[in-house]
């Protein structure tokens, strides 16, 4: 009895330490989670939008205020502040010119993306056919092929056929190299559908296309808008592929800034604000569809 009230003592006073520990770990925890922590997240995300502000105020500054010093001045020279740099790049054609060209290309290769990818996602999560599972390893295959190692074959054959150089061929480009990723995105989302509902639907008579229009699409929405969301800033922000298939006379606008500063290094009053309304577009695409774009990245983490 003595030996067994001993031990039972002695497993109390072992454990009592790691219960402390525990707790005084489960009190730092639930500060860093508190103010401090909502702090240094506000700082870190300061110091991140640090540039965009920088550019945002050098994109208001005259050329000389530019070259004498940083953007930081217009806080002790607010006067400094002026729209005519905004004035002057509306009256630059290239640069509006170019950002025509840039909704051209990137508005059709995201649609496509989304539509071709949407239909291909349901084939390979809810149809049968012959070689299915291949083919979806086939298509996973792709992901990792790098876009530079089909710059030279894709150019010998979009000259072969003649959309060398023309908006049609960067379309096309973008919506290739698109799709796997939106195949394998979608596919696994839809995939996650409950099978019930499907069969449900079938039972009321739904055909393939009224089941895919009226139940998988509304389902897959937050899916389709994070993949949506992806496409647009990945075409927009492109200059590689620009670069090489698109009109040298009617560029986007990330090769037409990129024309403008090795042809007039020294206009930084006109490349600032272009510069900056290249970023303001895709900026306010992502916040337009933030909550969508939140919810399809969080779809499947909690069931």
């Amino acid at each position: 009895m003595t030996t067994t009230s001993t031990t039972a003592t002695s497993t109390t006073a072992g454990d009592a330490p790691a219960k402390a520990g525990r707790s005084l770990g489960a009190r730092l925890a639930a500060r860093a989670g508190g103010g401090a922590m909502r702090i240094f997240l506000v700082l870190v995300a300061l110091f991140w939008l640090m540039p965009t502000v920088g550019l945002l105020l050098s994109s208001l500054r005259g050329a000389d205020d530019i070259a004498s010093s940083g953007w930081w001045k217009v806080f002790t020279a607010p006067s400094e502040l002026t729209f005519d740099n905004y004035a002057r790049l509306l009256e630059n054609s290239t640069i509006t010119g170019s950002l025509l060209n840039t909704v051209m290309i990137t508005v059709p290769a995201t649609v496509l993306v989304v539509v071709i990818g949407s239909l291909a996602g349901y084939a390979f999560a809810w149809m049968e056919f012959p070689g299915r599972d291949w083919w979806f390893l086939l298509v996973v295959g792709l992901l990792v092929v790098p876009v530079q190692v089909a710059l030279v074959p894709v150019s010998k054959l979009f000259g072969a056929v003649g959309i060398f150089e023309t908006t049609l061929g960067v379309v096309i480009f973008h919506t290739a190299f698109g799709l796997p990723f939106a195949i394998f995105l979608l596919r696994n989302f839809f995939a996650e559908i409950p099978r019930e509902l499907l069969e449900a639907a079938r039972l009321d008579g739904a055909g393939e296309i009224r089941l895919f229009t009226r139940v998988v699409m509304p389902l897959g929405g937050p899916a389709i808008a994070s993949l949506g969301i992806f496409q647009f800033l990945w075409v927009w922000n492109d200059m590689l592929v620009a670069l090489i298939f698109a009109d040298s006379d009617s560029p986007p606008v990330t090769v037409a800034l990129q024309q403008q500063v090795r042809q007039f290094g020294n206009n930084i009053d006109v490349l600032a604000p272009g510069a900056f309304v290249s970023m303001v577009i895709p900026l306010a695409v992502f916040f337009a569809f933030q909550r969508q774009f939140v919810s399809g990245v969080m779809a499947g983490a909690v069931k």
